[in-house]
């Protein structure tokens, strides 16, 4: 085989995204369905994105509108309506590439975890010292089953392309699958999609075939085989979104131990697709990262514990039973006990909440100790407000600390007092009802009691 070169024209990208999805049996967008936290498209966008590519195009059909909430201005979405194949759907993409003079990537939005070294071994393949027309990207899956067939050479070059319900025996024999994907030079590719007719057993215009006309041109096309045929697996079901979350959380786990995490129960982790750990992180059974989690070293996580956009610095502890939701921010040996729930909150260096504690729109000084049972009462039923809370001060069980609200440095709240008035620095605020007492009162009311049961 010739000799692969560098790929150094602009890049586009094509994903096909145009399906109704309804084995999902959902009101969300097939593509939106999310993986470790992120829409499968964005798993796809992200990888492609390393090939830096000039523009980028989604082919759109039902579910246009959360399609564009989602995108942005990030892709141009074109239409594909009546869908009538791959083919006609990437056609949907020619107004929008007007003008462009590079390589075209064409990717489908439910093949979400093609990586950027396939997309770019594609790309050089195109541009190797045999000059094909189009490189198709093949796997070889251990059951074939209904895709359709790449034939193709020892040295890659394709004989001919068939889907599976077009094929004779002797081709469904061939085990090299075709996964759609295709690197096409923008030059070729409209005038190749022009020529697809939709003589087959669908009568839909297929992709493959651009391969096709091009080899009954004279024209070489080259096939690349991933070795890995989980990157091209096909999302259609939830059944198949669980499987591809298991198979993304299994790599992840094996990678955050590569890095030196510890997993007591590697297989009761569950991480998010933007999660960061540290070194020497230690994370006990049956914990859930939310997207946007970043742990530094020496971290303990102890089970059963949930975190959402929460930062925790070096030699933190949590849990068991904690919960870190968005904004929680944990400085230097902070200790968050079992059913403490931290909101938007920046508990500083050495502060401490172990027990049953609620801390929202707060900020805690360094070496404060919070009470079992303290709440801070952010919301008023129309706005949030904030608590400061002082280095050193001593908030004491069963506390609600009313916001807004400040204590001071060294400051101490009584167990069971409800603050709503700002505590000075080294003070003592005690808030509770005067104490009544009743001797025999209790023996009187169960002897009531007893007398009008029986």
């Amino acid at each position: 085989m010739t000799e692969n070169a560098p790929a150094t024209a602009p890049v586009a990208t094509i994903i096909l995204a145009a399906g109704k999805g309804t084995r999902m049996k959902s009101d969300l967008h097939k593509v939106l369905h999310p993986i470790a936290g992120r829409p499968m498209l964005m798993h796809l966008m992200a990888s492609a994105a390393q090939l830096s590519p000039a523009r980028q195009v989604v082919i759109a059909g039902h579910g246009r509108d959360q399609l564009e909430k989602a995108l942005g201005t990030t892709a141009t979405i074109a239409v594909q309506d009546p869908q009538l194949g791959t083919a006609h759907a990437v056609q949907q993409a020619e107004a929008a590439l007007a003008g462009f003079d590079g390589d075209v990537l064409v990717l489908y939005g439910d093949v979400p975890f093609v990586s950027a070294a396939t997309m770019q071994a594609m790309l050089e393949r195109l541009h190797a010292g045999d000059n094909p027309a189009a490189v198709v990207l093949g796997f070889a899956p251990a059951d074939p089953l209904q895709y359709g067939r790449i034939i193709a050479d020892a040295d890659g070059r394709i004989v001919k392309m068939v889907e599976h319900k077009d094929a004779t025996e002797a081709e469904r024999a061939c085990r090299i699958c075709n996964s759609g994907l295709m690197a096409v030079r923008s030059a070729d590719l409209f005038g190749l999609l022009a020529r697809v007719g939709n003589d087959n057993a669908a009568g839909e215009y297929y992709l493959p075939d651009v391969v096709n006309i091009a080899i009954a041109d004279g024209r070489t096309c080259a096939v690349v085989v991933t070795a890995d045929a989980d990157e091209v697996a096909g999302i259609n079901s939830r059944a198949e979104l669980a499987d591809a979350e298991g198979r993304w959380q299994q790599r992840r786990r094996a990678q955050a131990m590569a890095d030196g995490a510890t997993l007591i129960a590697p297989e009761t982790v569950w991480f998010a697709w933007d999660t960061q750990l540290g070194r020497d992180v230690l994370i006990e059974p049956n914990v859930f990262f939310g997207p946007g989690v970043n742990v530094a070293d020496h971290v303990t996580i102890h089970a059963f514990s949930h975190l959402e956009g929460a930062t925790l610095a070096q030699g933190v502890h949590i849990g068991p039973y904690a919960r870190l939701r968005p904004g929680a921010v944990l400085g230097e040996k902070v200790k968050i006990g079992n059913f403490v729930e931290v909101k938007n909150t920046t508990m500083h260096k050495g502060a401490k909440a172990n027990h049953l504690t609620y801390l929202g729109d707060a900020t805690v000084g360094a070496g404060a100790n919070i009470g079992a049972g303290t709440i801070t009462c952010n919301y008023d039923g129309y706005f949030k407000h904030k608590t400061v809370i002082g280095e050193r001060a001593f908030i004491g069980s069963n506390s609600a600390l009313i916001a807004p609200v400040k204590i001071g440095a060294d400051a101490i709240v009584a167990a069971g007092s409800a603050v709503s008035r700002d505590v000075a620095d080294g003070e003592l605020r005690m808030v509770r009802a005067e104490q009544l007492i009743k001797p025999g009162w209790a023996d009187q009311f169960h002897d009531a009691m007893k007398k009008k049961k029986g």
